[in-house]
């Protein structure tokens, strides 16, 4: 049985701030062989790294992402809640930018389904090619449209669709949006249709798997990569190092 890839939820989530640099370091460091995370814009049109529409969760601030500017998010604590000090809202440039010294793959969340950012399809992928990772990035996005506005702006790199809810047919979606992996909650899977969707031949990586019991199946299932906020945990099962109830 093929083993998945692992992938770090918004960094390592489940020890660190979510999507901030240290949360991604850590990722490399336990040898998680990707990240994911998400991306909006601020006020004056850069791509920055937060879950949440607004700030008020994951910082020390208040209000809209998009309502701040970017030195205005710099300025915000994003260790806010954790035990950490001093990490600020990644940019999209800053993360492309230390990716260039590890092999990391990265999924990137268009955080696009709630506020339309008209101009941040475009913006993400010119960063992507900048920084020549159109190979090592896969664009994701709970709408749909700007799956389909991504393959139209940039074939070449790859696209999933993101769900939370059942869909009727989810590769019939895919194949309209022209996207060739699906990223749904792990609680909508069964080994049949990750059989059947591969064979298809698309990419399944569904999210978010931190139970051992729920690791296991996914493994069992045969999906191609895992998404989760404890990689350490999941990395330790697959190679068999770490008894469950040492988790």
């Amino acid at each position: 049985m093929k083993q998945p890839l692992i992938f770090a939820h918004r960094g390592v989530k489940g020890t660190h701030p979510e999507n901030t640099m240290i949360a991604f370091r850590e990722a490399e460091r336990v040898g998680a062989h990707g990240i994911e995370l998400d991306v909006h814009l601020s006020k004056d049109g850069e791509v920055v790294i937060i879950h949440d529409e607004t700030v008020d969760r994951t910082t020390n601030g208040s209000g809209l992402v998009c309502e701040h500017t970017l030195q205005e998010l710099k300025q915000l604590d994003a260790s806010f809640g954790s035990s950490f000090v001093g990490e600020t809202i990644p940019t999209l440039h800053e993360v492309l930018e230390w990716m260039q010294g590890n092999m990391l793959l990265l999924n990137i969340e268009l955080k696009n389904d709630v506020i339309r950012y008209i101009e941040l399809e475009q913006k993400v992928i010119d960063l992507v090619r900048e920084y020549r990772m159109e190979k090592r990035v896969v664009l994701s996005s709970f709408n749909h449209d700007s799956v389909a506005i991504l393959e139209a702006l940039a074939p070449d790199i790859e696209r999933a669709i993101l769900y939370h809810y059942p869909i009727a047919e989810p590769t019939a979606e895919a194949k309209i949006r022209k996207a060739s992996g699906l990223h749904p909650n792990f609680e909508l899977l069964t080994k049949e249709f990750v059989q059947k969707a591969q064979e298809e031949g698309y990419v399944l990586r569904p999210y978010t798997i931190n139970e051992p019991e729920d690791l296991t199946r996914m493994i069992e299932y045969g999906v191609d990569v895992i998404i989760t906020d404890w990689p350490e945990r999941a990395l330790s099962l697959l190679n068999k190092k770490k008894p469950f109830n040492s988790f």
